[in-house]
C-alpha cells in the first residue's frame, strides 16, 4: 500500500515536471497554432496526450535557418525611390523632382511660422496632457476641418449630416473610407482616374475594392480628356464609387473647369454614382482655400452624399506628423451618426486612435482669426512660388527653343507638372544630368528654384532633341 502510494506521488512529480517543462509547452503552443513540428521524440507525459505530439515543419527554423528565407526582396516605391536614388547619387549638380514636399527657394523644407508660433503655444500650456484620443480623434479638429473644405455656410454641416474622424493623412482618410465602403455600401468597384497617384490602387485593393479606371489626360495635348472622362463615368454601373482628385491633379497638374465640374456633377448624380474627393492641396494649388474647394462643395450643396479625404501635409507643411480628415456627407443626420458608429469600428482594430500633437496644431491655427490669416498668407506664397517656377522653366525652354509645345506647364496646376518626357528621356536626363524624377515624367514644381531651373531647362532640352 505504502509502494502504490510512493508510485504514484512520483508519478504525479514526474507528470508535474513533464509539463513545467520548456519543450511540452512549445509543444502545445505549436499544437493550438496549427504547426507540425515536433522538438523531441515523444516522451512518457505525450504518450498519454497522443494527440499533442508534433513533428517538424520545413519553415521550423531549428537548424539555423530562418523562418523568413523564402521572403523575396521588393522593389523600392516609384516615387520615394527616386529620393532613394538620389540620396546615393555623389554628384554636385544633382537635383531631385521626385519629392512630393514644398521646398524653399534655397532648397530646404519650410516649417510654417505660424505652425512653429502653434507648437509653441501648444509647447508653453502646462494644462497639456498626453492623454488617448477618441477613436474619433480631436473633436475640434474635426469640426474645423469639415468647416475648412465645405464652407462655414455648408448647408449639410447646419444640418447635421456631416461625419468627420481625424485620420492618419490623406493616406489613412482613404484608407478608412475605402474600408468603411467595403464593410456597409452596396457596390464594391471604385473608378479611379487614368493616371493617379500611384497609391491610390494599392490602398483601396487592400481595402477591399475592386479597382477600375476611367480616362482623365489626353497625352497628345497634355490636358483633360473631358470626352473619354464623360464617356467611361457614362458606362459604370449605377452606385460604383468615383475618386476624384478635388484640385491640384497628381501627377498631371490637369483640373476640369467650373463648367466641367457641374457637368461632371450632373452626370454622377443622375447615374447614381457616390463621389470620393481626395482633397490633398486645398489652397495650395491656387493659392486660395476656397477655390479650391470649389469641387467638393458643389458636390456637397446638392443634398446628395460624397465622400472628402483631407490631408495637412502640403498646405501646412505637416507632412510627417500624419493629420487627415475623412470627412462623410450623409443624406440624413440620423444615418450620420450610424455612419460615425460604424467609422470607429474600422478605426479601432488599424490603429485605434489618432496622434494628439498634428491635429492640436490645426485646431490652434484653425479656430484663431489672427492665426488663421498668417496662414493664408503663407500659404499664398508657398502657390505663388510654385507658380513663379512654372514661368521660369517655360521661359527657360522657350529661350533655349526646345522643340515641342510647352505651354501645359504653366497651364497645370498644383505641386505636380506632367512634362510628357518618356521612360528614355528621363533615364537620360538622370544618367547625363543627375536630375531625379519619377519615369511617367512627373517633376515636383516644388523642389526647382531659380539656381536648378537652367539646369533642369538644359537637361529636358537635351533629353528631348537626341532621345525620341
Amino acid at each position: 500500500m505504502a509502494h502504490d502510494k510512493a508510485g504514484k506521488t512520483m508519478e504525479g512529480d514526474n507528470m508535474r515536471a513533464e509539463l513545467a517543462s520548456p519543450i511540452f509547452r512549445l509543444n502545445t503552443l505549436a499544437r493550438h497554432l496549427g504547426v507540425s513540428c515536433s522538438l523531441s521524440p515523444p516522451s512518457p507525459m505525450e504518450s498519454q496526450f497522443p494527440n499533442q505530439a508534433i513533428y517538424p515543419s520545413p519553415t521550423a527554423g531549428f537548424s539555423g535557418g530562418s523562418v523568413f528565407a523564402n521572403v523575396v526582396q521588393a522593389p523600392e516605391d516609384p516615387i520615394l525611390g527616386v529620393t532613394v536614388a538620389y540620396n546615393k547619387d555623389p554628384s554636385r549638380m544633382k537635383v531631385n523632382l521626385g519629392v512630393g514636399a514644398y521646398r524653399t527657394e534655397e532648397g530646404k523644407p519650410l516649417v510654417l511660422n505660424v505652425v512653429r508660433r502653434a507648437e509653441q503655444m501648444l509647447v508653453n500650456n502646462p494644462s497639456r496632457v498626453k492623454e488617448y484620443l477618441p477613436i474619433t480623434g480631436l473633436a475640434d479638429f474635426n469640426k474645423l476641418s469639415a468647416k475648412l473644405i465645405f464652407g462655414a455656410d455648408s448647408p449639410a454641416i447646419q444640418e447635421n449630416r456631416v461625419v468627420t474622424v481625424q485620420c492618419l493623412s490623406g493616406t489613412g482618410s482613404l484608407r478608412v473610407g475605402g474600408e468603411f465602403l467595403a464593410k456597409h455600401y452596396h457596390e464594391r468597384t471604385i473608378y479611379i482616374p487614368q493616371p493617379t497617384w500611384g497609391n491610390h490602387t494599392k490602398v483601396f485593393m487592400l481595402a477591399g475594392l475592386s479597382v477600375k479606371t476611367y480616362r482623365y489626360y489626353d497625352p497628345t495635348t497634355r490636358g483633360l480628356n473631358f470626352k473619354g472622362l464623360l464617356e467611361d463615368l457614362s458606362m459604370a454601373p449605377s452606385g460604383a464609387i468615383v475618386l476624384l482628385h478635388a484640385c491640384a491633379h497628381n501627377p498631371t497638374g490637369v483640373d476640369p473647369t467650373v463648367g466641367q465640374w457641374e457637368q461632371m456633377r450632373l452626370l454622377i448624380r443622375s447615374k447614381g454614382l457616390l463621389p470620393f474627393f481626395d482633397s490633398a492641396y486645398q489652397g495650395f494649388a491656387s493659392g486660395s482655400l476656397d477655390a479650391d474647394a470649389q469641387s467638393v462643395r458643389m458636390f456637397a450643396a446638392d443634398g446628395g452624399e460624397c465622400l472628402t479625404a483631407q490631408s495637412y501635409a502640403k498646405n501646412m507643411g505637416l507632412y510627417g506628423e500624419r493629420v487627415g480628415a475623412l470627412s462623410i456627407v450623409c443624406k440624413y443626420a440620423d444615418v450620420a451618426v450610424r455612419v460615425e458608429s460604424q467609422l470607429k469600428l474600422v478605426i479601432r482594430p488599424m490603429y485605434s486612435n489618432p496622434p494628439i500633437h498634428g491635429a492640436s496644431i490645426v485646431a490652434t491655427i484653425l479656430k484663431d482669426k489672427e492665426m488663421y490669416y498668417e496662414w493664408t498668407v503663407e500659404l499664398k506664397a508657398m502657390a505663388n512660388r510654385i507658380i513663379n517656377m512654372r514661368q521660369q522653366l517655360f521661359d527657360a525652354l522657350r529661350a533655349r527653343g526646345t522643340p515641342g509645345d510647352w505651354t501645359h506647364i504653366i497651364k497645370q496646376i498644383g505641386m505636380f507638372t506632367f512634362t510628357g518626357l518618356n521612360k528614355e528621356q528621363v533615364a537620360f536626363m538622370t544618367q547625363e544630368y543627375h536630375v531625379y524624377l519619377t519615369s511617367d515624367g512627373r517633376i515636383s514644381m516644388a523642389g526647382l528654384n531659380s539656381k536648378t531651373v537652367p539646369h533642369l531647362a538644359d537637361a529636358i532640352h537635351a533629353a528631348v532633341t537626341r532621345i525620341k
